[in-house]
């Protein structure tokens, strides 16, 4: 009896202690396998980066919500190329992230930016992402 009690009781605590493993959490980053090609949009309309209006990507690790406008409360930027619609943020890892871009609209002749949350779920690879941006 004292047998099945004692193997009762260490299928218990096998049992309490593998259902008490935490998931592996993605903390967001620089150092990982992740690219994200950031294409700043006006209504729908692509920013084609000018010389000396270059789009810049700011990122925000582990939050969905923004830090604001002011520039210095994000933790990395990347800037695009001249000529091109897009900005490669390179070497990011997964996890949340608030995403602000900003660029130059040359039909208005304005500044734009805009911001979102995103959430990069993978480890590897690249991925396209939209980012709306106003007046």
């Amino acid at each position: 009896m004292r047998k099945i009690l004692f193997l009762i009781s260490i299928a218990a605590i096998v049992s309490i202690n593998s259902s008490c493993k935490k998931e592996k959490k993605c903390e967001a980053g620089t150092g990982g396998n992740v690219t994200l090609v950031g294409f700043p949009k006006h209504h729908t309309v692509a920013i084609f980066n000018q010389t000396g209006y270059l789009d810049t990507v700011r990122l925000k690790f582990n939050t969905k919500e923004s830090p604001g406008l002011n520039t210095s409360d994000y933790d990395i930027f990347f800037t695009g190329s001249v000529g091109d619609a897009d900005v490669h943020c390179t070497g990011l890892k997964c996890g949340d992230y608030y995403i602000m871009a900003t660029g130059f609209d040359t039909t208005i002749n304005e500044r734009v930016l805009g911001g979102i949350p995103y959430t990069i779920t993978q480890e590897s690879g690249e991925i396209d992402l939209d980012i709306p941006v106003v007046e």
